[in-house]
């Protein structure tokens, strides 16, 4: 995998993206300085990543051991120290404008240059990806301050998207939608599952993305392993196929799932695909602000129970999905989360016939003040491929 696209990147040959202004990024920075500060934080420290991108629109050009952090806190403008070599990119980032750039040169200890823009005593927040070396280090700088994952302290940091964000969100979906459109078309049947794995990523890029996470393409009995890829399988003619496929398009992500079938489906795949779509609408017509993300999950599982098929349904409904193609909320059993309108989150209940075949739809779908709108607009219906 290639390194989270920056949100502002828009990739030639696609509708150009309006780009995210100072002024957002300013309000993203305070808003985690200022939820840090009410959970008693000194503040938040970020490295490279998907956090960075998205705070101030900044990703180095290259991924690098050079320390590289951005320091937020409730009492000071947000600063951010690069590699001197590195300065000018970093003042080039869109959110540039509304922090401070420091500089470390080879040959200087980055780690007390990061240590003199800390408290001697604080405790921080520190982004999930953050490389174990450079924790250990400031850990020497100031032994007496202490860190927590930026995940379980700020869980919904990015979670509430803003009008552009669902846009861009909308944008990938239907991107997708196009690219499963069009993979319709090829033939499936004596072709193994890499090769149609291969079709979807080329489709996405055709359609946009600059980035492809995973093309899952599970054949027959394939299909029935959540965590399956794709493998050498050659699909045969009556196998059901699960295609689970996204990545990101205008620096925002897509995450799609339909299952299809290699001509004529028996009764008993089109009820289980029944049960399935029938689960996806439940959980779907659940979704309105003050929600919780269980009760999400609880309304796909209710149906797929009454049909008979609890333990074939192993993994959470549904997870957030913004500049990464995984993040919180998670639609699970025990996450009392409550929805709240902008909250963006896959939909995608499954069940898995071990040895036989496996049913899986998905949607990205937001959370309005009314209830839920989808992203996708590809059908539901099992299709039928050659």
């Amino acid at each position: 995998m290639t390194a989270p696209g920056d949100p502002s990147e828009v990739t030639e040959g696609t509708a150009p993206a309006a780009a995210f202004t100072e002024q957002e990024y300013a309000a993203r920075m305070e808003r985690a300085a200022y939820e840090a500060a009410t959970l008693g934080l000194a503040g938040v420290l970020v490295t490279p990543g998907p956090d960075l991108v998205w705070l101030c629109g900044y990703r180095p050009a290259e991924p690098t051991e050079r320390l590289t952090l951005l320091v937020l806190t409730a009492d000071s403008q947000p600063r951010l120290l690069v590699p001197g070599l590195e300065r000018p990119g970093a003042e080039a980032a869109p959110g540039a404008g509304a922090l401070r750039v420091f500089e470390w040169w080879d040959g200087q200890n980055p780690h007390g240059a990061a240590a003199g823009l800390l408290r001697p005593h604080g405790r921080y927040a520190v982004s999930d990806g953050t490389w174990a070396l450079h924790l250990l280090c400031l850990q020497e700088q100031l032994p007496l301050a202490t860190y927590r994952p930026l995940s379980a302290v700020l869980p919904m940091l990015r979670a509430v998207k803003d009008e552009q964000e669902v846009a861009r969100l909308a944008d990938a979906a239907a991107a997708a939608d196009a690219a499963y459109e069009e993979v319709l078309g090829l033939r499936f049947g004596g072709r193994p599952e890499r090769d149609l794995a291969a079709d979807l990523a080329r489709l996405l890029r055709e359609h946009g993305h600059h980035r492809v996470d995973f093309t899952v393409v599970g054949s027959g009995p394939r299909g029935a392993d959540p965590h399956h890829r794709a493998g050498d399988r050659v699909i045969e003619d009556g196998d059901m196929v699960v295609l689970d496929f996204g990545g990101l398009r205008n620096g925002y992500g897509s995450d799609t799932t339909r299952t299809v079938h290699v001509g004529a489906p028996t009764e008993e795949e089109r009820r289980v695909h029944e049960v399935v779509r029938g689960a996806q609408r439940a959980a779907f017509d659940a979704v309105r602000p003050g929600v919780t993300c269980q009760d999400v999950d609880r309304a796909a599982r209710a149906v797929i129970e009454e049909a008979g098929h609890a333990e074939h349904f192993a993994h959470r409904t549904g997870h957030g999905v913004g500049v990464t193609t995984h993040e919180p909320p998670y639609l699970v059993e025990g996450e009392e989360q409550r929805l709240v309108a902008g909250m963006c989150f896959s939909i995608e209940p499954g069940i898995y016939l071990p040895g036989r075949f496996g049913v899986r739809i998905e949607d990205v779908v937001t959370c309005t003040e009314d209830g839920g709108r989808r992203l996708n607009a590809a059908s539901h219906e099992l299709a039928i491929v050659v």
